[in-house]
């Protein structure tokens, strides 16, 4: 931590910050020791439960529920932003204006050209 050199554009990570280890007030301190203790425990409960060889049902994770859920659901966790709206129009619109524009280009080059006698139709039915 002492030979860290800050970039020039980002801040110093948060767990790269000294404040987060050494000026800690006790409840802090004693929340996230709360907090590890329930997640181990949880965590040996899951173990226990998965290398139980007489287990006769199915062991759930909720963790791997919950990233199903939001996997199968992707609408209720999404956040529309700037970005995700530049994407959208980009993706979705865009090629739709493009699409038209080549379409329609190409179907007035060939107009001009049939009234002008010019084009030359390769693939004629009626020879």
């Amino acid at each position: 931590m002492a030979d860290y050199r800050e970039a020039p554009l980002a801040s110093r990570p948060k767990t790269l910050d000294p404040n987060e280890y050494f000026n800690l007030s006790p409840n802090h301190r004693r929340s996230e020791e709360d907090r590890a203790a329930l997640r181990a425990n949880l965590k040996r409960q899951y173990q226990t439960q998965l290398n139980n060889p007489h287990r006769k049902e199915l062991v759930e994770d909720p963790a791997l529920t919950r990233w199903v859920y939001a996997r199968a659901n992707p609408y209720l966790t999404f956040k529309p932003t700037f970005k995700t709206s530049l994407m959208g129009a980009m993706f979705g619109v865009v090629p739709l204006f493009v699409l038209y524009y080549v379409f329609k280009t190409d179907r007035d080059r060939k107009e001009e050209q049939i009234k002008a006698g010019t084009l030359e139709r390769k693939f004629s039915l009626s020879s």
